[in-house]
């Protein structure tokens, strides 16, 4: 075999494994690329831009329809939220919003929250609670429990002090009772007619020693003259009325039954009717002007600096510190009860809303060729090469069994 034989020999299976190589090479290279489309005489030439490229709308829907359809599918993703969302994690993200929001209160500037915070506070007490309160004033049992307990564990028990007994005998007799009022209501009760009266009485009531004083003297020279004196000497009269006072202990005798003045000295039927009593008044004050005066306290308040220095309080509280653990715990579990029972329609409601199918689509079409091309090289790199190299293996092949085609021709 000489020379020319063995060139024509060779020749085949290195030029069928060229070809094969590098036709598939560029087959895969066209999947991309040209990137754009390239005119000639103003005419696109075919196969201008790459198959990829020029699809890239139907790949982006065929991509998004193939993972909403089978990876993505309503059960997935309620089996994906059961993992994210179970009972410990649900705990975690609690607690830690907590802590942040306890620690945002432990920051120096909280102006914004404190104008937040007491805003919610009057309008709480100056339209929320009044509008309430006018709701629960309509029942019938409106306050009657609250209203006889308050009775039963505080009048009914109360009994003064000596010092308050003491207090409150001198302040009836200095501001209520003084000389001059006893004088003004002893001249007010000793009219004409009055005297008349009691004149009257004592002649046709009295017997033994005390007829013969009445019939004989009577009290209406008396009692006349004492309400003339009281008139005419002002001064004197109330200065007898203060000696009276001292020389009889009135203050003493006064001081000596507040001390003794108990409601459970009253009979059982009248204490139970001051009871009522109270607790009707305490509710038609509460039903007619309980309202009105919510508003007017909400409106004489400064919420914001309540709100202030209920912050402060919260921020230096161990309670609050303490109550993050079992709270974040029963939030959790709260949140888990309603997930078990509404997760499906949950699910059902957020896949919409999420529009997961055009956000796949929207972003394979924000991509460009140029991205595309690495994105699927870098995956399938191995296997794009295989097939190059196949073809470069069936390219010598095919011309190995022509070059022995001709070897027996």
């Amino acid at each position: 075999m000489n020379w020319s034989d063995l060139r024509l020999l060779l020749a085949p299976p290195l030029i069928g494994g060229l070809i094969g190589y590098f036709t598939n090479d560029i087959a895969i290279k066209m999947l991309f690329r040209p990137y754009r489309p390239i005119y000639l005489f103003k005419r696109q030439l075919p196969f201008t831009p790459g198959l990829i490229p020029s699809n890239q709308s139907r790949l982006a829907l065929r991509i998004s329809d193939t993972i909403m359809g089978t990876l993505l599918t309503p059960e997935e993703l309620q089996k994906l939220a059961r993992r994210l969302l179970q009972t410990e994690r649900i705990q975690a993200g609690i607690k830690w919003l907590l802590e942040l929001a306890l620690e945002q209160l432990r920051s120096t500037s909280q102006d914004r929250t404190a104008t937040v915070v007491g805003s919610i506070l009057k309008d709480l007490f100056g339209q929320s609670l009044p509008r309430l309160l006018r709701v629960w004033a309509r029942r019938e049992n409106f306050l009657e429990e609250q209203v006889n307990q308050l009775f039963d564990q505080v009048f009914l028990e109360f009994q003064f002090s000596e010092e308050q007994a003491r207090q409150l005998s001198q302040w009836l007799l200095a501001g209520v009772f003084p000389p001059d009022k006893i004088r003004q209501a002893v001249v007010d009760f000793l009219t004409d007619r009055n005297i008349q009266v009691i004149d009257t009485i004592f002649r046709e009531r009295t017997s033994g020693t005390y007829w013969v004083v009445a019939n004989l003297f009577g009290v209406r020279n008396a009692l006349s003259r004492l309400r003339s004196f009281c008139l005419d000497e002002r001064e004197v009269s109330n200065a007898r009325i203060a000696e009276l006072i001292d020389t009889l202990k009135v203050s003493y005798r006064l001081e000596e039954w507040i001390l003794n003045l108990s409601l459970q000295q009253l009979p059982v039927a009248t204490v139970r009717q001051l009871r009522r009593d109270l607790r009707d008044a305490v509710r038609n004050y509460v039903r007619t002007r309980g309202p009105e005066f919510l508003k007017g306290l909400s409106s004489s308040v400064n919420w914001e600096m309540l709100a202030t220095q209920l912050l402060n309080r919260l921020r230096s509280s161990k309670v609050v510190t303490s109550s993050i653990d079992p709270v974040s715990e029963e939030l959790a579990l709260i949140l888990e009860r309603y997930l078990e029972r509404d997760l499906e329609n949950l699910v059902a409601q957020i896949i919409p809303i999420l529009n997961i199918d055009q956000v796949i689509i929207d972003r394979v079409n924000a991509t460009s060729p140029v991205e595309l091309e690495v994105a699927i090289q870098g995956i399938v790199r191995s296997e794009l090469q295989a097939i190059v190299n196949l073809g470069g293996i069936l390219g010598f092949l095919i011309g190995g069994l022509q070059a022995l085609y001709f070897y027996f021709q």
